[in-house]
Protein backbone atom coordinates (compact mmCIF):
# COMPACT_ATOMS: atom_id res chain seq x y z
CA UNK A 1 0.00 0.00 0.00
CA UNK A 2 1.11 3.69 -0.84
CA UNK A 3 2.13 5.73 1.88
CA UNK A 4 -0.76 8.26 0.78
CA UNK A 5 -3.31 5.10 0.91
CA UNK A 6 -2.07 4.63 4.04
CA UNK A 7 -2.02 8.44 5.39
CA UNK A 8 -5.58 8.29 3.92
CA UNK A 9 -6.76 5.74 5.73
CA UNK A 10 -5.25 7.33 9.38
CA UNK A 11 -7.11 10.76 8.22
CA UNK A 12 -10.19 8.67 7.79
CA UNK A 13 -9.67 6.84 11.64
CA UNK A 14 -8.75 9.78 13.13
CA UNK A 15 -12.14 11.99 11.96
CA UNK A 16 -14.12 9.20 12.93
CA UNK A 17 -12.97 8.78 16.30
CA UNK A 18 -13.39 12.40 16.63
CA UNK A 19 -16.64 11.97 15.81
CA UNK A 20 -17.86 9.20 17.99
CA UNK A 21 -16.54 11.22 20.80
CA UNK A 22 -18.24 14.14 19.83
CA UNK A 23 -21.60 12.14 19.71
CA UNK A 24 -20.98 10.50 22.61
CA UNK A 25 -20.50 13.68 24.43
CA UNK A 26 -23.44 15.60 22.94
CA UNK A 27 -25.99 12.36 22.99
CA UNK A 28 -24.66 10.15 25.45
CA UNK A 29 -25.09 8.32 27.50
CA UNK A 30 -25.27 6.28 24.22
CA UNK A 31 -25.31 2.55 23.36
CA UNK A 32 -23.32 1.18 20.88
CA UNK A 33 -25.95 0.45 18.49
CA UNK A 34 -27.29 3.65 18.94
CA UNK A 35 -23.69 5.41 18.67
CA UNK A 36 -23.49 3.87 14.92
CA UNK A 37 -27.40 4.53 13.94
CA UNK A 38 -26.30 8.45 14.85
CA UNK A 39 -23.03 8.35 12.66
CA UNK A 40 -24.17 6.19 10.21
CA UNK A 41 -21.60 2.93 10.66
CA UNK A 42 -21.78 -0.59 11.36
CA UNK A 43 -21.72 -1.65 14.27
CA UNK A 44 -18.52 -3.38 13.56
CA UNK A 45 -16.84 0.14 12.69
CA UNK A 46 -17.50 1.42 16.14
CA UNK A 47 -15.94 -1.39 18.02
CA UNK A 48 -13.36 -1.38 15.75
CA UNK A 49 -12.54 2.90 16.70
CA UNK A 50 -13.78 2.14 20.15
CA UNK A 51 -10.69 0.58 22.22
CA UNK A 52 -8.61 3.24 22.25
CA UNK A 53 -10.77 5.74 23.19
CA UNK A 54 -11.85 3.29 26.54
CA UNK A 55 -8.31 1.97 26.66
CA UNK A 56 -7.03 6.01 27.23
CA UNK A 57 -10.06 6.53 29.35
CA UNK A 58 -11.08 9.36 27.35
CA UNK A 59 -14.47 7.21 27.33
CA UNK A 60 -16.08 5.11 29.78
CA UNK A 61 -18.83 2.53 29.67
CA UNK A 62 -21.10 2.00 32.39
CA UNK A 63 -22.74 -1.85 33.21
CA UNK A 64 -25.52 -2.95 30.98
CA UNK A 65 -28.91 -1.15 31.45
CA UNK A 66 -32.16 -2.39 30.51
CA UNK A 67 -33.63 -0.55 27.78
CA UNK A 68 -36.89 -2.51 27.28
CA UNK A 69 -36.57 -5.26 24.54
CA UNK A 70 -33.56 -6.91 23.78
CA UNK A 71 -30.42 -7.57 25.84
CA UNK A 72 -29.47 -4.65 28.09
CA UNK A 73 -26.87 -2.78 26.27
CA UNK A 74 -23.74 -1.15 28.18
CA UNK A 75 -23.93 2.86 27.81
CA UNK A 76 -21.40 4.99 26.86
CA UNK A 77 -20.34 8.19 28.45
CA UNK A 78 -17.18 10.79 27.94
CA UNK A 79 -14.88 10.68 31.53
CA UNK A 80 -14.87 14.74 32.32
CA UNK A 81 -11.78 14.46 34.50
CA UNK A 82 -9.59 12.74 32.42
CA UNK A 83 -7.98 16.22 31.27
CA UNK A 84 -8.58 20.03 31.55
CA UNK A 85 -7.99 21.88 28.20
CA UNK A 86 -7.42 26.09 27.39
CA UNK A 87 -9.02 27.86 25.22
CA UNK A 88 -8.47 31.35 23.80
CA UNK A 89 -9.99 33.36 21.57
CA UNK A 90 -7.45 36.64 20.53
CA UNK A 91 -9.56 39.66 19.15
CA UNK A 92 -8.83 43.43 18.61
CA UNK A 93 -9.62 44.47 21.95
CA UNK A 94 -8.64 41.36 24.35
CA UNK A 95 -8.31 37.90 25.03
CA UNK A 96 -10.88 35.96 26.16
CA UNK A 97 -10.31 32.61 27.72
CA UNK A 98 -11.49 29.82 29.20
CA UNK A 99 -11.09 26.20 31.28
CA UNK A 100 -12.62 23.59 30.46
CA UNK A 101 -12.87 19.64 31.41
CA UNK A 102 -12.98 16.76 28.66
CA UNK A 103 -16.68 17.38 28.28
CA UNK A 104 -16.26 21.04 27.33
CA UNK A 105 -18.05 22.23 30.50
CA UNK A 106 -16.26 25.92 31.47
CA UNK A 107 -13.89 25.56 35.20
CA UNK A 108 -12.98 28.85 34.73
CA UNK A 109 -12.85 32.14 32.30
CA UNK A 110 -11.62 34.86 32.07
CA UNK A 111 -10.56 38.16 29.87
CA UNK A 112 -7.25 40.62 29.30
CA UNK A 113 -7.46 43.70 27.60
CA UNK A 114 -4.94 44.74 25.29
CA UNK A 115 -2.56 48.01 25.12
CA UNK A 116 -2.37 47.24 21.45
CA UNK A 117 -2.89 44.39 18.73
CA UNK A 118 0.60 43.48 18.01
CA UNK A 119 1.59 40.26 18.18
CA UNK A 120 3.71 40.68 21.26
CA UNK A 121 0.96 42.22 23.67
CA UNK A 122 -1.50 39.79 22.25
CA UNK A 123 0.56 36.84 22.73
CA UNK A 124 1.92 37.79 25.96
CA UNK A 125 -1.56 38.79 27.08
CA UNK A 126 -2.67 35.11 26.11
CA UNK A 127 0.10 33.82 27.93
CA UNK A 128 -0.73 35.55 31.12
CA UNK A 129 -4.58 34.26 30.70
CA UNK A 130 -3.51 30.91 30.85
CA UNK A 131 -1.68 31.03 33.98
CA UNK A 132 -4.02 32.58 35.89
CA UNK A 133 -6.73 30.20 34.76
CA UNK A 134 -5.15 27.43 35.26
CA UNK A 135 -4.36 28.58 38.86
CA UNK A 136 -8.39 29.11 39.41
CA UNK A 137 -9.15 25.95 37.65
CA UNK A 138 -9.38 22.91 40.55
CA UNK A 139 -6.51 20.66 40.30
CA UNK A 140 -5.74 21.62 36.36
CA UNK A 141 -2.32 22.01 36.09
CA UNK A 142 -1.11 18.69 36.21
CA UNK A 143 -4.04 17.20 34.61
CA UNK A 144 -3.40 20.10 31.46
CA UNK A 145 -4.02 18.65 27.85
CA UNK A 146 -3.32 21.87 26.03
CA UNK A 147 -4.35 24.92 24.62
CA UNK A 148 -6.61 25.68 21.73
CA UNK A 149 -6.10 29.69 20.46
CA UNK A 150 -8.76 31.27 17.76
CA UNK A 151 -7.74 34.02 15.77
CA UNK A 152 -9.16 36.06 12.70
CA UNK A 153 -7.51 35.53 9.58
CA UNK A 154 -5.87 33.38 6.89
CA UNK A 155 -4.95 30.90 9.56
CA UNK A 156 -2.54 27.85 8.83
CA UNK A 157 -3.48 25.29 11.29
CA UNK A 158 -0.94 22.66 10.59
CA UNK A 159 1.88 25.57 11.17
CA UNK A 160 0.43 27.20 14.21
CA UNK A 161 0.92 30.56 11.95
CA UNK A 162 -1.79 33.49 11.15
CA UNK A 163 -0.90 33.52 7.74
CA UNK A 164 -2.72 36.85 7.07
CA UNK A 165 -5.25 39.03 9.55
CA UNK A 166 -6.85 42.63 8.39
CA UNK A 167 -8.26 42.67 11.63
CA UNK A 168 -5.44 42.36 13.90
CA UNK A 169 -3.00 43.37 11.19
CA UNK A 170 -0.93 40.62 11.34
CA UNK A 171 1.39 39.26 8.73
CA UNK A 172 2.77 35.60 8.60
CA UNK A 173 2.46 35.07 12.57
CA UNK A 174 4.02 32.91 14.39
CA UNK A 175 0.98 32.07 16.97
CA UNK A 176 1.38 28.12 18.39
CA UNK A 177 5.61 28.72 18.88
CA UNK A 178 5.39 31.47 21.18
CA UNK A 179 2.58 30.22 23.51
CA UNK A 180 4.23 26.82 23.28
CA UNK A 181 7.73 28.53 24.74
CA UNK A 182 5.57 30.38 27.24
CA UNK A 183 3.44 28.08 28.66
CA UNK A 184 5.18 24.76 27.87
CA UNK A 185 1.63 23.79 26.74
CA UNK A 186 1.14 21.87 23.43
CA UNK A 187 -1.15 24.76 21.13
CA UNK A 188 -3.35 24.02 18.33
CA UNK A 189 -4.31 27.18 16.23
CA UNK A 190 -7.68 27.80 14.36
CA UNK A 191 -9.28 30.63 12.48
CA UNK A 192 -11.41 32.01 15.24
CA UNK A 193 -14.65 31.21 13.90
CA UNK A 194 -13.86 28.09 12.79
CA UNK A 195 -13.41 27.46 16.45
CA UNK A 196 -17.66 28.94 17.18
CA UNK A 197 -18.31 25.96 14.46
CA UNK A 198 -16.92 23.38 16.34
CA UNK A 199 -18.62 24.56 19.59
CA UNK A 200 -21.70 24.49 17.81
CA UNK A 201 -21.23 21.63 16.50
CA UNK A 202 -20.72 20.20 19.72
CA UNK A 203 -22.98 21.84 21.61
CA UNK A 204 -25.22 24.38 19.98
CA UNK A 205 -27.57 24.83 16.52
CA UNK A 206 -25.18 22.57 14.92
CA UNK A 207 -25.64 19.34 16.68
CA UNK A 208 -28.03 17.40 14.46
CA UNK A 209 -26.65 19.40 11.50
CA UNK A 210 -23.66 17.84 8.46
CA UNK A 211 -23.59 20.97 5.92
CA UNK A 212 -24.17 24.65 8.38
CA UNK A 213 -22.01 27.87 8.35
CA UNK A 214 -21.49 30.01 11.52
CA UNK A 215 -22.13 33.70 10.11
CA UNK A 216 -19.86 36.36 12.39
CA UNK A 217 -20.75 40.11 12.17
CA UNK A 218 -19.26 43.05 13.57
CA UNK A 219 -16.24 44.98 12.94
CA UNK A 220 -15.05 42.15 10.17
CA UNK A 221 -17.75 39.83 8.35
CA UNK A 222 -16.21 36.03 9.18
CA UNK A 223 -16.98 32.89 7.88
CA UNK A 224 -16.91 29.56 9.39
CA UNK A 225 -17.72 25.97 7.42
CA UNK A 226 -19.05 22.32 8.46
CA UNK A 227 -19.88 20.50 5.17
CA UNK A 228 -20.73 17.16 5.30
CA UNK A 229 -20.04 16.57 9.01
CA UNK A 230 -16.44 17.57 8.93
CA UNK A 231 -14.72 21.20 9.44
CA UNK A 232 -13.98 22.46 6.45
CA UNK A 233 -10.60 24.73 6.30
CA UNK A 234 -9.75 24.59 2.63
CA UNK A 235 -6.94 23.70 0.86
CA UNK A 236 -4.27 26.01 3.25
CA UNK A 237 -6.71 27.13 5.69
CA UNK A 238 -8.17 30.03 3.82
CA UNK A 239 -12.19 29.12 3.33
CA UNK A 240 -14.66 30.91 4.81
CA UNK A 241 -13.36 34.46 3.83
CA UNK A 242 -16.91 35.65 3.41
CA UNK A 243 -16.44 39.09 4.14
CA UNK A 244 -13.62 39.27 1.71
CA UNK A 245 -15.63 38.20 -1.07
CA UNK A 246 -15.68 41.03 -3.79
CA UNK A 247 -19.39 42.55 -4.42
CA UNK A 248 -18.40 46.12 -5.38
CA UNK A 249 -15.33 46.93 -7.70
CA UNK A 250 -16.35 50.62 -7.21
CA UNK A 251 -16.77 50.11 -3.71
CA UNK A 252 -15.40 51.56 0.01
CA UNK A 253 -12.13 50.27 0.77
CA UNK A 254 -12.12 47.30 3.00
CA UNK A 255 -9.38 46.59 5.81
CA UNK A 256 -7.59 44.20 3.09
CA UNK A 257 -6.26 47.06 0.72
CA UNK A 258 -9.10 45.89 -1.82
CA UNK A 259 -12.73 47.79 -2.73
CA UNK A 260 -15.61 46.61 -2.42
CA UNK A 261 -15.18 43.56 -0.35
CA UNK A 262 -18.73 42.51 1.65
CA UNK A 263 -16.77 43.52 5.23
CA UNK A 264 -16.43 47.23 3.81
CA UNK A 265 -20.23 46.94 2.92
CA UNK A 266 -21.71 45.44 5.61
CA UNK A 267 -19.36 45.81 8.77
CA UNK A 268 -19.61 48.51 11.39
CA UNK A 269 -17.30 50.23 9.41
CA UNK A 270 -19.71 50.71 6.85
CA UNK A 271 -22.75 51.33 9.10
CA UNK A 272 -20.91 53.98 11.13
CA UNK A 273 -19.20 55.79 7.33
CA UNK A 274 -23.05 56.26 6.63
CA UNK A 275 -24.22 59.97 5.13
CA UNK A 276 -24.27 61.73 8.79
CA UNK A 277 -27.42 63.84 7.83
CA UNK A 278 -29.79 64.14 10.75
CA UNK A 279 -27.40 63.81 13.01
CA UNK A 280 -25.78 60.07 12.68
CA UNK A 281 -23.43 59.18 15.32
CA UNK A 282 -20.22 58.34 13.84
CA UNK A 283 -18.22 57.35 17.43
CA UNK A 284 -19.98 53.63 18.01
CA UNK A 285 -21.61 50.82 16.63
CA UNK A 286 -23.88 50.81 20.00
CA UNK A 287 -24.56 54.52 19.06
CA UNK A 288 -25.83 53.38 15.61
CA UNK A 289 -27.85 50.86 17.37
CA UNK A 290 -29.30 52.68 20.06
CA UNK A 291 -29.95 55.72 17.64
CA UNK A 292 -31.68 52.91 14.97
CA UNK A 293 -33.99 52.01 17.74
CA UNK A 294 -34.72 55.43 19.28
CA UNK A 295 -37.39 57.95 18.56
CA UNK A 296 -38.46 58.66 14.94
CA UNK A 297 -37.00 61.21 13.32
CA UNK A 298 -34.74 62.00 10.65
CA UNK A 299 -31.51 60.53 12.49
CA UNK A 300 -33.09 57.36 13.24
CA UNK A 301 -34.24 57.08 9.52
CA UNK A 302 -30.60 57.61 8.38
CA UNK A 303 -29.57 54.68 10.77
CA UNK A 304 -32.05 52.43 10.07
CA UNK A 305 -31.03 53.19 6.08
CA UNK A 306 -27.43 51.88 7.26
CA UNK A 307 -28.61 48.91 9.19
CA UNK A 308 -30.52 48.41 5.72
CA UNK A 309 -27.94 48.74 3.45
CA UNK A 310 -25.67 46.58 5.56
CA UNK A 311 -28.18 43.78 5.63
CA UNK A 312 -29.11 43.51 1.74
CA UNK A 313 -24.99 43.80 1.26
CA UNK A 314 -25.05 40.84 3.36
CA UNK A 315 -27.58 39.23 2.28
CA UNK A 316 -26.06 38.95 -1.59
CA UNK A 317 -22.85 37.34 0.30
CA UNK A 318 -25.18 35.06 1.91
CA UNK A 319 -27.21 33.95 -1.61
CA UNK A 320 -23.98 33.58 -3.27
CA UNK A 321 -22.75 30.96 -0.42
CA UNK A 322 -25.77 29.13 -0.46
CA UNK A 323 -26.06 28.85 -3.99
CA UNK A 324 -22.55 26.97 -4.12
CA UNK A 325 -22.60 24.79 -1.05
CA UNK A 326 -26.53 24.41 -0.72
CA UNK A 327 -26.08 24.65 3.06
CA UNK A 328 -29.22 23.43 5.77
CA UNK A 329 -28.71 26.36 7.93
CA UNK A 330 -26.58 29.39 8.49
CA UNK A 331 -25.86 30.62 12.27
CA UNK A 332 -25.57 34.41 12.45
CA UNK A 333 -23.13 35.23 15.65
CA UNK A 334 -20.67 37.24 16.52
CA UNK A 335 -21.05 41.34 17.90
CA UNK A 336 -23.18 42.33 15.37
CA UNK A 337 -25.80 39.73 15.93
CA UNK A 338 -27.74 41.94 18.40
CA UNK A 339 -28.83 44.38 15.90
CA UNK A 340 -30.30 41.22 13.47
CA UNK A 341 -33.69 42.70 14.34
CA UNK A 342 -32.26 46.00 12.17
CA UNK A 343 -30.48 44.02 9.57
CA UNK A 344 -31.70 40.64 9.12
CA UNK A 345 -35.15 41.07 7.25
CA UNK A 346 -33.17 43.08 4.63
CA UNK A 347 -30.47 40.25 4.25
CA UNK A 348 -33.42 37.74 4.44
CA UNK A 349 -35.22 39.64 1.67
CA UNK A 350 -31.72 40.16 -0.28
CA UNK A 351 -31.32 36.26 0.20
CA UNK A 352 -34.00 35.08 -1.12
CA UNK A 353 -33.84 37.53 -3.69
CA UNK A 354 -30.51 36.62 -5.00
CA UNK A 355 -31.08 32.71 -4.25
CA UNK A 356 -30.93 30.17 -7.53
CA UNK A 357 -33.78 28.03 -7.40
CA UNK A 358 -34.38 26.80 -3.60
CA UNK A 359 -30.89 27.67 -1.93
CA UNK A 360 -32.83 29.57 0.13
CA UNK A 361 -35.70 27.96 1.21
CA UNK A 362 -33.45 24.88 2.00
CA UNK A 363 -31.42 27.11 4.62
CA UNK A 364 -32.88 27.76 7.66
CA UNK A 365 -31.70 30.65 9.87
CA UNK A 366 -30.68 31.13 12.95
CA UNK A 367 -29.36 34.06 15.07
CA UNK A 368 -26.71 33.23 17.91
CA UNK A 369 -24.83 36.26 19.46
CA UNK A 370 -22.77 34.42 21.19
CA UNK A 371 -20.62 35.38 24.09
CA UNK A 372 -16.80 35.04 23.65
CA UNK A 373 -16.31 32.24 25.97
CA UNK A 374 -18.16 30.18 23.57
CA UNK A 375 -15.28 31.01 21.16
CA UNK A 376 -12.49 30.22 23.97
CA UNK A 377 -14.81 27.16 24.50
CA UNK A 378 -14.91 25.88 21.05
CA UNK A 379 -11.03 26.80 20.83
CA UNK A 380 -11.03 24.27 23.73
CA UNK A 381 -12.81 21.61 21.52
CA UNK A 382 -10.36 21.69 19.36
CA UNK A 383 -7.56 20.50 21.07
CA UNK A 384 -10.04 17.86 22.53
CA UNK A 385 -11.22 16.91 19.26
CA UNK A 386 -7.37 17.15 17.83
CA UNK A 387 -6.10 14.88 20.73
CA UNK A 388 -9.29 12.42 20.51
CA UNK A 389 -8.55 11.81 17.05
CA UNK A 390 -5.08 11.17 17.14
CA UNK A 391 -5.69 8.72 19.80
CA UNK A 392 -4.17 5.08 19.03
CA UNK A 393 -3.79 1.98 20.21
Amino acid sequence: MSPSKIRFSELVSEQTRAEIFATVLTAGPISRTQLAQRLGLVPSSVTRMLPPLLEHDYLRESDPVSQGRGRPQKMLHVNPDKHVVVGMKIGPGRVFGVVTDMAANVLARGEEPLADCTPRTALSAAASLTGRLLEEAPEAADRVLGLGVGVSGHVDSTAGICRYSALLDWNKVDVAGPLREATGLSVVVNNDVNTLVVAERWFGEGRDIDSFAVVTVGPGIGCGLLLDGALFSGATGLAGELGHLPLDPSGPMCSCGRRGCLEALAGDRAILRHPADGGFPRDTITDAIDLARGEAGAARTVARSAFAEAGTALGRGVAGMCNLLNLQKIIIAGEGAVAYDLFGPHMNAAMEAQAFSTAATDCAIHVDPARHDLWARGAACLVIRDTVGAAIS
